[in-house]
């Protein structure tokens, strides 16, 4: 595959880029070692500057004060980010953590932290293990055969993160359909239509639904998530409809489908590498490491925006003032200066600084759930699979966001 410079930089605005791993890699391989600061002018977006070295987005992670989230915290098009501003004119936009910053970031986040803090991790354990039996136990009922993306990995996932929230299991489908067409707009199978108007009816059924929960929590708080989020209160007053209903979206989206993919492009990555395989069976105390592994192989989370607040050199190339950044995860997490053959699954892999949760103030809320829930369901199928392979080509979800495998066919004998 042959590339230039200029056509490595516009794979990141082509969702379809990021379901061709080949493509996707050679890309950002190209642009770590030719132009790793590189600016992008894709048509129908707002131009950009792309970073793609380990060292360089750890250095604007750390300059939170310096590359702000707001106003472009995501790559959309130029007529999205459009349309989102005159919303966040008129105060109904979409304002989740990822969209703030210091100081409304630190004290929103903190609203829901203690519910992911070690304590809170040990206490919700016991439900994340029995889930991932119920979820292995699924995998013998489906008879030897099935597409683990969509019957296995995407439920497990919900099931715990909805549990936290206190939601039935009445609407686990609701939320896995939204959230399929929320993260999959550019998805030909999951986006609920191409158009932007389309695409913004996703969320506001988000909005509606949840502006619901938080009433009923209101009125009756319950010992939920759910409720800590309702009833929360910023400087003495509660937070707004759109602010509450932006928590709920971010905990109950990103909250299980980056872990559904790394579950299934963990397994993947097991049967692609099968020695890699018997020696987690032979070694599981291996497991916290091939768990890290995992989350670096697929990085679900492809990218996230920054925007300069005053002239800053990087590289040697100077970002204006007003300047947009793309912070490519996939691309930091392959960079030949930050690991050791990183283009080789090892789950033995020590030291392994991916930036998978990001770095820094806006590091993931929920990263020490995901890493809980990856262990326990591998912990739970490694002892009992006796074959695992490809029952069929697997397929990734095109996007620009978050994303991974939609499809994994797979063959396999289990006790």
């Amino acid at each position: 595959m042959t590339l230039t410079v200029n056509e490595a930089g516009l794979a990141l605005a082509d969702p379809q880029a990021y379901a061709d791993d080949r493509r996707l890699h050679a890309s950002l391989a190209l642009l770590r070692r030719e132009s790793p600061v590189h600016f992008v002018d894709a048509p129908g977006y707002n131009p950009f500057w792309a970073v793609t070295r380990h060292e360089d987005v750890l250095e604007v992670e750390r300059n939170h004060q310096l590359f702000l989230n707001a106003p472009r915290p995501l790559l959309a098009t130029a007529e999205f980010d459009q349309m989102n501003r005159e919303r966040a004119e008129q105060g109904i936009a979409l304002r989740t953590l990822i969209h703030m910053d210091d100081p409304d970031h630190r004290v929103v986040r903190a609203i829901g932290a203690d519910w992911f803090r070690p304590r809170a991790m040990r206490a919700l354990e016991p439900r994340v293990k029995e889930l991932a039996k119920r979820y292995v136990d699924r995998m013998v009922d489906l008879g030897g055969e099935c597409d683990f993306a969509q019957e296995v990995a995407v439920h497990f996932p919900l099931y715990v993160i909805l549990s936290l929230l206190g939601l039935p299991e009445s609407d686990f489908d609701r939320m896995l359909k939204l959230t399929q067409e929320l993260f999959g707009g550019d998805d030909d199978e999951f986006q609920r239509g191409a158009s932007n108007e389309e695409k913004l009816q996703v969320l506001l059924d988000f909005f509606a639904y949840f502006q619901e929960l938080t009433e009923a929590r209101r009125k009756n708080p319950t010992d939920d998530l759910a409720s800590a989020i309702a009833n929360a209160r910023v400087n003495g007053e509660p937070l707004n409809d759109f602010d509450t209903a932006s928590y709920y979206v971010i905990v109950a989206t990103a909250g299980h489908d980056t872990t559904s993919a790394t579950i299934s492009g963990g397994l993947h990555a097991l049967i692609e590498h099968p020695d890699q395989l018997d020696r987690l069976r032979e070694k599981p105390e291996l497991m916290p490491f091939a768990v890290d592994e995992m989350i670096r192989w697929v990085t679900p989370v492809k990218e996230f925006m920054r925007t300069a607040t005053e002239d800053y050199e990087l590289r040697g190339v100077t970002i204006r003032e007003g300047d947009a950044v793309l912070l490519s995860y996939p691309s930091a997490n392959r960079d030949e200066d930050a690991f050791d053959d990183p283009f080789r699954f090892d789950v033995g892999r020590d030291p392994n600084k991916h930036l998978a949760f990001g770095f820094g103030v806006h590091y993931c809320l929920g990263a020490a759930l995901a890493r809980i829930e990856v262990r326990a369901f591998f912990e739970e199928l490694l002892p009992r699979l006796g074959s695992v392979e490809l029952a069929g080509a697997p397929e990734s979800t095109a996007t620009t966001f978050v994303g991974g495998l939609k499809r994994l066919p797979v063959r396999y004998s289990l006790d």
